[in-house]
């Protein structure tokens, strides 16, 4: 299955959860209360999202003359992709990483750590930079935004139905819903679906920014070796990032296995890895 279309049917599991947990817990009312503020909360998130994430990394802007290899690398593929040149940003840190941001291309930014200028060769840091450059031409600042502010509603509405089952609320159709029972269940499972879908939202497009990246820059394999130094060398110089950021990076700067896996924002390196080198050898 593609990954345009599989995000496509996960956004669309997302909204018919959030319209099941509304209807038993809220009815119209409550769905549009709710939806409304988590389109207010992430919305606003989306707007100013460049303007906050690379504050909150302490990344700084560089011009061309400042650094010329970097600018020249990111304008090449900006060209290649028909997107407009971002800005370019330098964040203080050893950890090698990368993230793109800004709410289009028009307000789009990349940022790269000194760590991972130093560590990867220019055809490898290409790689990087055609794969953030994906996430721009994708848009996948808006359709994670989309899918943040859908899982929000639903986390929301399943606070509404936790208090309607101790108080002994749920619209008089206790008989019909299985009771406060039924609706204490819908509040629990509700919000592990939601965050678990959201999550598969995330990795769907980590894929989908490899291969579109890997098509930019025409080196799948230099995307490949990329990536797994940077895999290595981050759980040796791990970065300092929060959970609500880490979907960002071109790999997750937080670490954990086995269940967590299930709730990470990125696919695991290995697979991405594997696919790239499936695209090499088709040619």
């Amino acid at each position: 299955m593609g990954n345009t279309l599989k995000t496509g049917l996960l956004l669309a599991v997302l909204t018919a959860l959030f319209l099941l947990i509304g209807d038993v817990v809220g009815g119209q009312n409550g769905m549009v209360m709710a939806f409304g503020l988590a389109v207010l909360m992430n919305f606003g998130a989306y707007w100013f999202s460049d303007k906050i994430v690379l504050r909150m990394y302490g990344a700084n802007e560089v011009t061309e003359a400042e650094a010329p290899q970097l600018h020249g690398v990111v304008r090449r593929l900006s060209l290649g992709a028909g997107l407009p040149m971002p800005k370019v940003y330098i964040i203080p840190t050893d950890s090698p990483n990368a993230f793109a941001t800004g709410r289009n291309p028009q307000h789009a930014a990349v940022a790269v750590t000194e760590g991972i200028l130093r560590m990867l060769s220019p055809d490898e840091l290409e790689g990087v930079l055609a794969h953030e450059m994906a996430h721009v031409r994708n848009r996948d600042i808006l359709v994670g935004t989309v899918a943040a502010t859908l899982a929000g509603a639903v986390m929301m509405l399943a606070r509404f139905a936790q208090f309607a089952a101790i108080f002994g609320g749920g619209r008089d159709r206790d008989d019909d819903r299985g009771g406060a029972l039924g609706m204490l269940f819908m509040a629990i499972v509700a919000p592990l679906g939601a965050m678990l879908i959201q999550m598969a939202v995330s990795r769907s497009r980590e894929y989908l920014a490899d291969e579109t990246g890997a098509k930019i820059c025409g080196k799948p394999m230099s995307l490949a070796r990329a990536l797994e130094k940077i895999s290595g060398a981050g759980r040796e110089v791990p970065m300092e990032a929060t959970p609500a950021t880490a979907h960002m990076f071109i790999v997750s700067p937080l670490t954990g296995g086995g269940m967590l896996s299930l709730f990470s924002t990125h696919p695991p390196v290995e697979k991405r890895v594997e696919r790239l080198r499936a695209m090499a050898v088709a040619g």
